[in-house]
């Protein structure tokens, strides 16, 4: 087997890819991570995940995920920070493209999670990184004492409110719903938290600012009244979006985006399977995608010993 060539390769680097890229190595399977530039994905940027076993207190994505990373180097797997750009059926194999070279394997698990979506309104890009962000642990310290606004009603975006309350002096939780969505706990830690403003049946319309975000635009659901928000930053949570634009049209998504398999996380293509957020019916947390890579890896080591 050549230096590009391995048993298993897995795509993605958050807890769904670390845990399968442990359990393949584990397995004596020659195993390749591709991590892409961030290392955890979505969960690098996350203050505190709760619910995860054996962290009772909560541990932030960027300490769980290199805890993992070590576990599976130490087991024999390898790593790189390669993004996959494509990935086609190579005979009895599949061969993932990048940008420095392509990978063969017998098997791949796709573990590519999601990515924020974004709200689609003007200013939104031009500030981006400029006021507008999707990383409160980032960006929260930068703007202590200010006014921040966040954008969402599920967990993101409640987490994040609790992470920018301990810096900023006002945060306002602005929901074009009537109600959150997020678990009773962040729910619960949000309105009893005095630095935490909540304005339901509010739609953001606009980002303004020149250099910097300076205020949003909003209108309201119920009467259609528009006003401007003073705001130093602006947190956008609205929803994750599959990471599957890479896969070139091998796999057909369902209506979502995500990928379908079974229930040994196998697809309809031979010798591919899919693990975490990636997937239809995940369940969107971290404890189940660490459950999910364990599983695909276990699957990818049956079916291999098969062949």
């Amino acid at each position: 087997m050549s230096e590009s060539e391995y048993d298993v390769v897995i795509v993605g680097g958050g807890v769904a890819g670390l845990t399968a890229g442990l359990t393949s190595a584990r397995a004596g399977r020659k195993t390749q991570v591709m991590t892409g530039p961030a290392l955890g994905g979505q969960l690098i940027s996350i203050e505190r995940i709760d619910g995860y076993p054996g962290f009772p207190d909560g541990v932030p994505g960027y300490d769980l995920c290199p805890i993992i990373q070590e576990q599976a180097v130490a087991a024999g797997a390898a790593f790189s920070a390669t993004e996959a750009t494509g990935l086609h059926a190579d005979g009895e194999r599949w061969r993932v493209t990048t940008a420095e070279g392509d990978l063969r394997a017998r098997a791949v698990v796709i573990a590519t999670g999601t990515t924020s979506k974004t709200l689609g309104i003007p200013g939104e890009e031009r500030l981006h990184g400029k006021g507008v962000s999707h990383c409160a642990s980032c960006d929260a310290p930068l703007l202590r004492n200010r006014i921040v606004g966040v954008v969402g009603g599920g967990d993101s975006a409640l987490q994040e409110a609790l992470t920018l309350a301990q810096h900023a002096a006002r945060v306002i939780i602005m929901h074009r719903g009537t109600a959150f969505s997020a678990q009773a706990a962040y729910v619960e830690g949000v309105l009893e938290n005095p630095k935490i403003e909540v304005r339901f049946g509010t739609i953001v319309e606009e980002a303004v600012g020149n250099g910097g975000l300076s205020s949003v635009r909003t209108r309201n659901v119920s009467d259609g009244k528009t006003g401007d928000v003073e705001v130093a930053g602006l947190f956008v949570y609205v929803g994750l979006a599959p990471a599957t634009s890479w896969l070139n049209g091998v796999l057909t998504l369902d209506a979502a985006g995500r990928i379908a398999v079974d229930n040994d996380l196998r697809t309809p293509q031979r010798g591919l399977f899919a693990a975490g957020t990636v997937r239809a019916g995940s369940a969107g947390r971290a404890a189940s995608a660490a459950g999910d890579g364990a599983a695909a890896a276990l699957n990818v080591d049956r079916y291999l010993r098969g062949l």
